[in-house]
């Protein structure tokens, strides 16, 4: 005899909505901090590039927060996420973290870091 197929319960079809709808939230979430983090890394090379070896820290961070601002960063300041040194050129470390607030208490925190050379970036 032959016997009914059977399919997915629907436990189960509630559970697989539940993940995605998980994971989703998830890269909702961090989706923004990821996307501001590569704009500022874009725009400091952009910068670094384009100045003189002598420019001074605070002229470069000024422009930086004008760059930001255009380029629709506002949550960030420029002088709060990165320190900028001149010794034999521009050399930039950023350092920052972010909290999201996720799910009722818990929250995500995004750790950015890296550095940049002045003398790096123009070679390429």
């Amino acid at each position: 005899m032959r016997k009914n197929q059977q399919g997915a319960s629907y436990i189960g079809i509630l559970i697989t909505v539940i993940g995605f709808a998980f994971l989703a939230k998830i890269a909702i979430a961090v989706w923004g901090a990821y996307w501001d983090d590569r704009v500022v890394d874009s725009q400091i090379i952009e910068l670094l590039q384009s100045s003189p070896a002598n420019t001074a820290p605070s002229k470069f961070s000024d422009q930086m927060n004008q760059r930001l601002d255009m380029n629709n960063v506002r949550d960030l300041r420029f002088n709060e996420i990165a320190k900028v040194v001149n010794v034999d050129g521009l050399q930039v470390k950023k350092d920052y973290e972010i909290r999201k607030p996720f799910l009722l208490n818990i929250d995500l925190v995004l750790k950015f870091e890296k550095s940049f050379d002045q003398r790096s970036t123009q070679t390429k």
